[in-house]
């Protein structure tokens, strides 16, 4: 039986891209190659405070049957630790497994780690940045990405950083932590 998991991101039109080939591969590192990962579409959150509105709302409830719920937003320079534990805990109290994740400082600095040698900026910069998406992410979609392509070339830029896998999680320690719990849980 294959373990069945849902994303939650505060931007599902984008961020699945990169959120979809990721989280496959951290299963199947995990020992569940055959996971089913889908992206939260229904309801469609837009930004974090809507996220955290509809996971506490709608999501666990909806979504119970899930095997693990993962909510996946932006740092954007803030410790979200407090919100997520208060989150996480909502969802055990109903008996729903829900992992929360900040990425530092946004999701695209995730598909950025597996390209610095196509950057400009040093990776401690890009971490620190809270507006990376902006500042480096899109000139490096602009001219590494594929406009023809649904996400402009999230996905096979995101599966060029996973080739390199464990640089991504020694870049990225979120990540580690992430996968680690996920283990845990199993």
């Amino acid at each position: 039986m294959s373990f069945n998991l849902l994303v939650i991101s505060e931007d599902p039109t984008n961020n699945g891209y990169i959120f979809i080939p990721l989280i496959k591969r951290m299963m199947k590192e995990c020992g569940k190659p055959n996971s089913r990962v889908a992206l939260m579409t229904d309801p469609k959150a837009s930004g974090y405070e809507n996220a955290k509105y509809l996971i506490r709302e709608v999501v666990i409830e909806r979504y119970a049957y899930k095997d693990l719920l993962l909510f996946l937003p932006d740092a954007d320079g803030k410790d979200r630790s407090q919100e997520f534990a208060s989150l996480e805990g909502e969802a055990m109290a109903k008996g729903v497994n829900l992992l929360c994740c900040a990425a530092v400082q946004e999701v695209e600095a995730w598909l950025l780690a597996g390209h610095l040698d196509k950057l400009d900026t040093p990776w401690s910069e890009i971490r620190a940045d809270i507006s990376v998406k902006e500042n480096v992410f899109e000139d490096f979609l602009d001219r590494e990405g594929d406009p023809k392509i649904a996400g402009r070339g999230r996905e096979a830029l995101m599966r060029e950083t996973l080739l390199n896998y464990r640089g991504l999680l020694d870049r990225c320690p979120e990540l580690k932590e992430l996968q680690r719990r996920i283990q845990n849980l199993l």
